[in-house]
């Protein structure tokens, strides 16, 4: 093992030591001999079975069978979870053929931040990882099952669906996902026609009709943001199966490895052979092997929050030291827009998770050693699936890249170190992606532009107000100010900004877009407004320093003059209510700060 890999991996482990033993005594207790419904009384059986076919309830009263549980995040306006509309009956039709029962368990809801950005909707976004999280042990509350089956994909619904399921961590679980959609106009271009829409050389049908043709059918958005690094991570933990994270929806290999995951969870079972409960998976080694992986592709920052969340779920903690230390070790071997042109229908056939697993074991950047929903070892996530005279089978992974300028190897890596850097300085603590963000652009120092909502930008930017250098500063924008939305409208006019020679940088207590890129953000800096964080005090015209090589954050303002300046107010008037915002206000308020997950405060801490 490298020795920072190791190194933070012992220490993750040592820091987590009483409440991971808690975590794991939990799930002893949990435990049931034999099918979990032998615990159900009669009637409390006959409800659980009541709208079954006859065969189903025929082996759901024998107690000899698994059932599985369904949890789907289906709906037909998110574009990645359309093909979900299908999955239940294939799922129970594979079960079946095990001599297994499935039923849907739960539906969880499942927003678009692509439909929300920009407006107040998205301010629920971070706050609805937690209703899913929530969600999920409702549907899994009924004692009825012996396993689940996770379906999810996108931004906040793969980490709730997560949080919920560890909190049944004595259950086998799987990830089931559906696959990207296959490419459409190239990134670079998209990109380019939003930053003439907001210098506004162009009209809005111009754009619409630009966005359409990236985004056109059912399947993930192929950028690298959020949702696609969700399922980097899955696999990498182990969660899903071998590469299975990036094939088309329409693909028949797609449904072959589908019916393989429900048969796969029905051994992994106490009934079947493979016991394997979703809590042994996810552990401190292979926590640290999601990092790894996010790190060595410039995955999306979101994750930093993500990843967290659910570790603690875990009983295991992480912070953004974690991160920083490996970022410092892990190369960058992937180039995925927005940190290159390419999107991840690329990366998949330059050699995709097999490749890059080998890459990261040979050079003992992984933790082989773990348990995962194949068998136990990471070594099997560097062979591919195939389909061969009609069957699934998987095979060794290719050894060199299709393409160097998408995937590389260790030995000629794209960067030395990964794609995130921790900050930190007088502002507080924040995280910058530095994987897209050129070399001349990593060290900004300029005088702040505040603003206290992301459309005051656009005001701003068609006066001339931010025709210079300059750090804009968006503050009251974190979990407990108003959810932490996403300030990606943010982004067109800051790369314009850049395009024109500006050195331009973002400080804000909120959030980016996965999808965030060549602009040096230092985002989700904690304390929060709110919390009476620094960047409370910042005014227009103070000195900021952004220095994303050494890690810097700093208020250039004598320390004296920012002891008597007040700090200025939040408003939160705008947040509470309207698109539902008011029904949220009790969660928002119970927020952690970025660095602990965002999450709510519960009695996850208190019990483990």
């Amino acid at each position: 093992m490298h020795s920072v890999v190791q190194s933070v991996t012992d220490r993750i482990i040592e820091r987590s030591k009483d409440s991971r033993k808690g975590y794991l005594a939990a799930l002893e207790d949990a435990k049931a001999k034999g099918v979990h419904r032998s615990a159900l009384s009669c009637g409390n059986l006959a409800h659980g079975f009541a709208a079954c076919k006859p065969a189903d309830k025929d082996a759901l009263r024998q107690l000899t069978k698994a059932n599985i549980g369904i949890v789907t995040s289906f709906n037909d306006m998110l574009s990645a979870h359309q093909p979900y509309e299908d999955y239940p009956k294939l799922l129970k039709q594979a079960c079946e053929e095990v001599g297994s029962v499935a039923q849907v368990a739960a539906g969880v809801p499942a927003m678009c931040d692509g439909v929300t950005q920009g407006q107040p909707g998205m301010e629920l976004s971070l706050l609805s990882r937690e209703v899913i999280a929530m969600a999920t042990a409702v549907g899994l509350s009924h004692n009825m099952f012996d396993g689940a089956l996770l379906l999810g994909i996108c931004d906040k619904i793969v980490p709730g669906l997560l949080i919920g399921a560890l909190s049944f961590g004595h259950l086998p679980m799987m990830f089931v996902p559906a696959g990207p959609m296959k490419s459409g106009i190239p990134n670079k271009e998209k990109a380019r026609i939003r930053q003439k829409f907001a210098q506004g050389l162009i009209g809005r049908e111009e754009l619409l009709a630009a966005e359409s043709a990236s985004y056109h059918s059912a399947g993930t958005c192929t950028f690298y943001g959020t949702a696609n690094s969700n399922q980097l991570m899955l696999e990498i933990m182990g969660l899903q199966l071998p590469g299975s994270s990036f094939v088309n929806p329409d693909d028949p290999l797609r449904e072959a490895l589908n019916k393989m995951a429900a048969k796969q969870v029905c051994r992994l079972t106490e009934m079947g052979t493979q016991y394997t409960p979703i809590g042994e998976v996810v552990c401190e080694k292979s926590v640290v092997n999601g990092i790894v992986g996010i790190l060595a592709t410039g995955g999306s920052t979101n994750l930093t929050m993500h990843i967290v969340a659910a570790a603690r779920a875990a009983g295991i903690i992480v912070n953004w030291d974690d991160f920083s230390d490996l970022s410092d070790a892990v190369p960058l071997l992937a180039r995925v827009y927005p940190n290159g042109h390419a999107d991840i229908n690329h990366f998949h056939a330059a050699g995709g998770m097999a490749l890059l697993v080998k890459e990261l074991l040979d050079g003992g950047l992984l933790h082989e050693d773990v348990n995962t929903v194949a068998g136990f070892g990471l070594r099997k996530y560097t062979q591919e699936p195939k389909l061969i005279d009609g069957q699934l089978l998987w095979v060794d992974g290719i050894s060199e890249s299709l393409d160097k300028e998408v995937l590389t190897h260790l030995a000629t890596p794209f960067q030395p170190n990964g794609g995130l850097k921790l900050l930190k300085g007088n502002l507080g603590r924040a995280v910058i992606k530095v994987s897209a963000v050129p070399d001349k652009n990593r060290i900004i120092e300029g005088p702040a532009i505040v603003i206290n909502d992301q459309n005051d930008i656009d005001a701003l930017f068609k006066a001339g107000a931010l025709d210079r250098d300059c750090v804009v500063v968006v503050k009251g924008q974190g979990p407990k100010a108003n959810g932490m939305p996403e300030l990606h409208k943010l982004t067109p006019f800051l790369g314009s900004l850049q395009d024109k020679g500006f050195k331009v940088a973002l400080v804000t207590d909120g959030r980016m877009s996965g999808a965030s890129g060549k602009v040096p953000a230092a985002i989700h800096l904690t304390p929060e407004a709110l919390d009476g964080g620094m960047i409370a005090k910042v005014q227009d015209g103070d000195l900021i320093r952004v220095n994303a090589n050494t890690g810097e954050l700093t208020l250039l303002v004598d320390e004296a003059v920012l002891n008597a300046r007040e700090a200025s107010l939040v408003d939160l008037h705008h947040s509470r209510y309207g698109m539902g915002r008011e029904l949220f206000g009790a969660l928002r308020r119970t927020l952690s700060s970025p660095e602990t997950g965002a999450r709510s405060t519960s009695a996850i801490d208190e019990i483990y």
